[in-house]
């Protein structure tokens, strides 16, 4: 099977989602795409790579989930609504089974989505996954990272935390029952890509961001993007019903170490005056999401950490930093 077959059997044949929007998608040099009256395109790329991003035994369906879940994360922190993506598909060898079942994963999001296929490329080489994707938001309404004022709240969605403990399960650095397992490694595998919650905050929230390296590093890019500081109460993001479950099983230092460096957790950090506590409330409901109060925004740059020794003695939460790829 040469490249232009595989191609057409795995990915052109399938993924032809129809969008008036996009009336012409793969088999051209360029893929045609039109933006609604009085909106925005957003757009944004990521880059998966075996033995940094992911396991070389992990299973394709899920890996096929999750390379698309991590940019369809990125249109959800600024309030976009997905449209279409391209895939640039690197492979040692072609294994047509390990094909049909990352094709299968990655088309199950792009269809819950609504999110077409719309060219790419592929070629031999180590096995790494590059998606850019297409979403558009309405003229003005996209969030950013640079909104956030003096006075707003700070919040995360979801739970921070179960993606990193599921890695250092699967690492051998930790033990925990297999049921846990099971719980946390779907949030490693499958994260949730909350676009509907972006959707939502469009009106509501002054910032946001999603959260792929860790609170504390994302944290320090939104508020250095805002120039502004915050103040946070580190009891507030023991939020996870996994944790007393996972801190049994490794130190408290170390669970909470994962909760705010662990990086992969894929929710959405945000800003908002306290005069729309009720209106997220209301949507967290709708959600069934907690959104969780972590703290507030101050007009003096620099992060003041509420109860940190208590909870982690004599280390400083500065000292945890966040994951950088060339640290």
């Amino acid at each position: 099977m040469g490249e232009f077959d595989l191609i057409e059997k795995y990915f052109k044949s399938r993924f032809a989602l129809e969008r008036e929007d996009v009336p012409l998608g793969m088999g051209d040099d360029c893929a045609l795409m039109t933006v609604a009256p009085g909106h925005q395109l957003a757009v944004s790329t990521d880059v998966l790579v075996q033995g940094t991003h992911f396991f070389a035994a992990v299973d394709p369906h899920t890996l096929g989930h999750k390379c698309l879940a991590v940019n369809l994360s990125d249109l959800a922190a600024c309030g976009a609504t997905p449209k279409a993506f391209t895939l640039a598909l690197t492979l040692p060898s072609l294994q047509e089974d390990w094909l049909q079942a990352f094709a299968n994963g990655l088309y199950a999001l792009a269809k819950a989505h609504g999110c077409a296929l719309i060219g790419g490329d592929t070629t031999r080489g180590p096995l790494s996954i590059g998606i850019t994707v297409f979403g558009e938001v309405p003229m003005g309404q996209g969030l950013k990272r640079s909104g956030a004022q003096g006075g707003d709240d700070l919040y995360v969605s979801g739970t921070l935390g179960d993606a990193r403990w599921a890695l250092a399960a699967l690492q051998g650095k930790i033990q925990m029952d297999e049921s846990t397992l099971l719980s946390t490694r779907a949030r490693l595998e499958t994260p949730t890509p909350r676009v509907e919650l972006g959707r939502g905050l469009r009106g509501l929230a002054s910032a946001a961001m999603d959260l792929s390296d860790g609170l504390l590093g994302d944290l320090a890019h939104l508020l250095k993007a805002s120039k502004k500081g915050a103040r946070l109460d580190l009891r507030h993001m023991l939020n996870s019903p996994l944790r007393s479950v996972c801190m049994m099983t490794s130190p408290a230092n170390e669970a909470l170490q994962y909760m705010l460096q662990g990086g992969d957790d894929y929710e959405l950090l945000f800003a908002a005056p306290p005069s729309k506590r009720a209106a997220i409330e209301t949507l967290s409901n709708a959600l069934a999401l907690p959104l969780t109060r972590i703290g507030e925004v101050t007009d003096n740059e620099g992060v003041e950490w509420l109860h940190a020794q208590d909870l982690l003695g004599e280390r400083s939460v500065q000292d945890l930093g966040s994951y950088d790829h060339f640290l």
